[in-house]
């Protein structure tokens, strides 16, 4: 029996910041960013997870199976984890709706390979940390070298039983990590960094949902490699 690969997408935040309802009902040109995302994963894996907010049902073109999520993201991927025997799983933002199959197939790999591995792009832009402003408002601080520092981005890949094991033990810790790889990091295992895309955004904002907006019809029917599970 050939490597078993899951796609699981914790669905279940309520998207404040973009105040719009739950982020991944929010439609891109026509298709929910949940729908998108499912799609974008489905044909590299053996099944799709979905956890949703209490209440809610799975849309209609989301190619997946749900669960009901928890309080934090990290509830609702420890019970994603919970829902699935796959050996390999995937964890995506349903947030990050245009995924090339490339870098979804590099991430797969990678994670059979090591055990953990994240898309991710070196950090491109000049980074500073912002000083004392008072009532000049934000001000420039010092300098932040950008050298060797990467912006991480979804999808992760793991070998289940050992994000199962991170993420259990975070819990008996009482310890919240702000993504699944900086739990595997807590551990001491290796996260391997596959690289990413920049198309790879986070729908956040209002501005990141105008920019999906634009690029939508422009990525609809492209065809991916489609790298294989």
């Amino acid at each position: 029996m050939g490597v078993r690969v899951a796609a699981l997408i914790p669905a279940a935040g309520s998207g404040t910041r973009l105040g719009l309802g739950p982020k991944a009902f929010v439609e891109v040109a026509g298709r929910s960013l949940l729908g998108r995302s499912a799609a974008a994963l489905a044909p590299h894996v053996n099944e799709v997870l979905v956890a949703l907010p209490v209440g809610l049902d799975l849309p209609g073109d989301v190619p997946a199976r749900a669960v009901t999520g928890g309080d934090t993201r990290q509830a609702s991927v420890l019970a994603l984890l919970r829902a699935t025997r796959a050996d390999v799983v995937l964890v995506h933002d349903a947030a990050r709706p245009f995924l090339p199959g490339a870098v979804v197939g590099a991430v797969i790999a990678a994670a059979r390979e090591v055990g953990a591995a994240t898309a991710a792009l070196p950090v491109a832009d000049t980074l500073v940390r912002a000083g004392p402003g008072g009532d000049c408002g934000t001000l420039w601080g010092t300098l932040t070298p950008r050298e060797g520092l990467w912006a991480v981005q979804t999808p992760q890949g793991f070998r289940r039983d050992l994000l199962l094991a991170a993420h259990e033990a975070a819990l008996a810790d009482g310890f919240a990590a702000t993504d699944d790889a900086g739990l595997i990091a807590r551990t001491g295992g290796a996260v391997r960094l596959v690289p990413g895309d920049a198309r790879l955004f986070k729908v956040t904002t209002p501005g990141d949902l105008a920019l999906a907006q634009a690029l939508a019809p422009t990525w609809d029917g492209q065809v991916w490699d489609a790298g294989g599970a």
